[in-house]
C-alpha cells in the first residue's frame, strides 16, 4: 500500500501537493509553497512525520 504525491501549480509562481491513496482518494492537500524546493521539503516533512507520528484523539466525550 503506497500513496502518491502529486505536485501541481497553485497560481502564479506557487505550488502545492496532494497525497493520494492507491485507489485515487485524496488523503491530504498541502498549503501553497513559493517554489519547488519548498514543496519538496513539505513532502519530505509529511513522509517523516507520518512514519513516526502519534494519533491523538481530541474529541470530547459527553458525560452520561
Amino acid at each position: 500500500m503506497s500513496g502518491v504525491f502529486e505536485i501541481s501549480m497553485a497560481g502564479e509562481g506557487s505550488f502545492r501537493f496532494r497525497l493520494k491513496a492507491d485507489d485515487g482518494t485524496v488523503v491530504a492537500v498541502s498549503p501553497k509553497f513559493p517554489d519547488i524546493k519548498a514543496v519538496v521539503a513539505g513532502i519530505n516533512a509529511v513522509r517523516e512525520s507520518a512514519a513516526t507520528g502519534f494519533v491523538v484523539d481530541r474529541r470530547t466525550v459527553a458525560a452520561n
